[in-house]
């Protein structure tokens, strides 16, 4: 009774979805967060007879023969690439990317992460840092006395100084893109590693290369949209129930059959 099998498959992928559809759901006010999608695609089929067989009577080629699929499996959990909107915060340090770009950050290993979470944060020493304390490239420190800092569109970071009239210039953002943002390992806290499939980092300052520009006093609000998850989530129950009498339905028929004398 392959029909077991088969729905007891789609109750997994289901599942799947549920999970997906939880997590999208538990991040909605997480800065910058992508919603994500499950992708599934149809198992091997048996071929019973194959498309284009000859008959052994007349030699009639059959037109479109038998194939039986196995059920369905996960294929991946895609990324739904979408700027979240922009919400005011009027603190000096929140940025948002406006179009492409991650920032990059220093994880204490050595190695490169990325993010579009702008909520920056100072050291004690005055260097610029995630809410986790990770550097950001290019590694820019404040200094201890300056009275405020501005940031413009461009990621310029001036410092002013109650001594001076005129602001001083402590770095620039740059920001890295990547050709296949969806390759990109998503590691928690808001943070993406480099991998394979999504390319190196093509690393430029705000603005140039086609990344986007820098929004100083605000941050990016999740991308996810409540009323298209809590609709994907009565859809993925509903699959769920359906595969579920599926297998009752194939239950009851191998009882019947046992019951045959």
């Amino acid at each position: 009774m392959r029909a077991l099998q088969i729905a007891a498959t789609g109750m997994s992928a289901q599942q799947t979805r549920v999970e997906v559809i939880s997590n999208n759901l538990a991040n909605m006010s997480t800065t910058g967060y992508n919603a994500r999608r499950a992708e599934f695609s149809d198992l091997y089929y048996q071929q019973a007879v194959r498309p284009g067989t000859l008959t052994a009577t007349d030699g009639t080629m059959v037109p479109a023969g038998v194939q039986l699929g196995l059920g369905v499996r996960p294929t991946a959990v895609s990324v739904m690439l979408a700027q979240g909107a922009p919400v005011q915060t009027s603190n000096d340090l929140d940025i948002a990317i406006d179009g492409n770009g991650y920032f990059e950050v220093t994880l204490p290993s050595g190695i490169s992460a990325y993010t579009r979470d702008g909520g920056l944060k100072r050291s004690p020493d005055g260097l610029i840092v995630t809410s986790d304390g990770h550097p950001v490239a290019p590694g820019i420190t404040i200094p201890a006395d300056a009275r405020s800092i501005a940031i413009n569109a461009d990621g310029e970071v001036f410092a002013y100084f109650n001594d001076q009239v005129e602001p001083e210039n402590l770095g620039q953002f740059t920001l890295a893109d990547f050709v296949n943002e969806k390759g990109l390992e998503a590691m928690g806290s808001n943070l993406f590693l480099e991998t394979p499939a999504s390319g190196a980092a093509q690393v430029a300052l705000p603005g140039e290369q086609g990344l986007g520009l820098l929004r100083a006093g605000y941050l990016e609000e999740s991308s996810v949209d409540p009323v298209r998850e809590i609709t994907e989530l009565i859809k993925a129950q509903r699959g769920y129930e359906l595969n579920s009498k599926v297998i009752t339905a194939a239950d009851q028929m191998l009882g019947a059959t046992v019951q045959i004398r």
